[in-house]
């Protein structure tokens, strides 16, 4: 009961911030990065070392212009310094343990304290109820058993923001009868999860699943896929950006131009290959830092992934500052031989866009080299021959992506492309080291 009554006043605060002008949002901002800057000092020797070692005082961080005074923290430096970056202030056996999806291969475990996680769940409702969740909403995730989360006894007795949970790693055949079953006005899920369960529910003409409205998250989804889920539920998609280390970042309201920054719990900060802060429209890291983690701390963490920052308002009226769009993983991003970037949007869109793009069920583009790209490609039963579809998809990446001859794109079809150990699909992969 204690945790019910401390989520729904978070949730109250966090929604009425949502509303609050610029300077309120700056004077929260300021205020509790100072409590969290003074706290890691005294209780954290990770960052008590990063501050001598930089002859930096926690009273010269007095507000977010501050923040680029400290260095930014990198998965590498958490994993080498797992002990010593979690507060002398909590047992370890009380925390909670989440692990990343290790995409580089390398997990990392993340802990958070009962308050901390009740302040997740607050978040997690505040955008949801912006986009249209009910208390009384059946609500269903397609996600990592990992992932799984734990609905209140006292929630589930009386129906109020229950959830139900169904594996990602099941057929999704069992999920789809497992949807029909519950019947969610909301479903949420992995974007490349519900990307397949629409397309398995419009091959078999399925038209008893009808949500209200449809939560995306945890991978890149381009403008095609997301058109796709729309046309065959007909209803809207919301996208929201979250990692493990610090939950949701930020999320689609109803107008889905931009995504709204949880500015009350985060600090967002957009940075060139030099760590200096890019302008509104332009690319950069995404560097954050969480003014509610206490037993773990992240500080200008850089979380890997890519954005562009914005300057505008949102017409919905909620104040919380926006950014344009996350391009996705850092080492995700293409490099072609004159030292272009391509946004894994940008291989993507060339090929929804190709004129056999209906005949490719999956894709998976894997850049080995800078001049060498492999295309992993799934075809539907019924698709035209692998000798035309190889030789038009390698003419049309070079028109699209407007590249030479020497730049090699090199066909595999491939009866299965298989998921990752989570069970998130990555179409686009990268395998050069690039400082950008």
């Amino acid at each position: 009961m204690r945790n019910y009554l401390r989520v729904l006043y978070y949730l109250q605060c966090m929604m009425k911030r949502a509303y609050s002008n610029s300077d309120k949002l700056m004077e929260h901002q300021n205020k509790n990065l100072k409590r969290i800057v003074e706290y890691a000092y005294d209780y954290v020797p990770f960052y008590h070392q990063k501050f001598k070692e930089r002859g930096i005082k926690p009273s010269d961080i007095r507000t977010v212009n501050d923040l680029n005074k400290l260095p930014i923290i990198r998965k590498d430096d958490i994993r080498r310094n797992l002990s010593g970056i979690i507060s002398k202030e909590f047992d370890v056996g009380s925390l909670k343990v989440f692990s990343t999806s290790g995409s580089t291969g390398q997990p990392l475990r993340v802990f958070i304290s009962e308050k901390e996680d009740d302040y997740r769940k607050a978040k997690h409702l505040t955008a949801n109820i912006f986009c249209g969740q009910k208390p009384r909403d059946r609500y269903v995730t397609i996600t990592s058993p990992s992932h799984f989360g734990e609905v209140p006894a006292l929630l589930r007795a009386i129906g109020v923001f229950d959830r139900s949970f169904i594996s990602v790693f099941e057929d999704v055949n069992t999920q789809i009868s497992k949807i029909e079953k519950i019947q969610p006005n909301v479903l949420a899920g992995y974007s490349s999860s519900l990307l397949l369960l629409a397309k398995v529910i419009k091959k078999r003409g399925i038209d008893s699943i009808k949500p209200r409205f449809i939560l995306g998250g945890a991978e890149l989804i381009d403008d095609f896929s997301r058109r796709f889920i729309e046309e065959v539920f007909d209803v809207p998609f919301y996208d929201q950006y979250a990692i493990v280390e610090l939950d949701r970042i930020a999320w689609q309201c109803t107008m889905k131009s931009q995504y709204h920054i949880d500015a009350d719990s985060i600090i967002v900060q957009f940075v060139d290959e030099k760590g200096e802060e890019v302008s509104a429209g332009e690319r950069g890291e995404i560097i954050c830092t969480s003014l509610f983690n206490y037993a773990m701390p992240f500080i200008r963490y850089a979380v890997g992934d890519i954005g562009i920052a914005s300057d505008e308002e949102c017409p919905c009226g909620i104040r919380l500052p926006l950014m344009k769009m996350i391009e996705g993983r850092k080492d995700s991003l293409l490099c072609l031989p004159n030292g272009q970037l391509l946004s894994p949007r940008t291989f993507t869109t060339a090929i929804n866009l190709f004129k056999f793009s209906k005949d490719i069920d999956q894709f998976r583009v894997i850049q080995k080299k800078l001049d060498l790209f492999e295309v992993h490609v799934k075809r539907k039963k019924e698709a035209v021959d692998e000798k035309t579809m190889k030789n038009e998809l390698v003419e049309h990446l070079r028109k699209m992506l407007n590249v030479d001859r020497k730049v090699i794109f090199e066909i595999k079809f491939d009866n299965e492309i298989p998921l990752d150990k989570t069970g998130k699909f990555s179409t686009v992969v990268s395998e050069l080291k690039k400082s950008f």
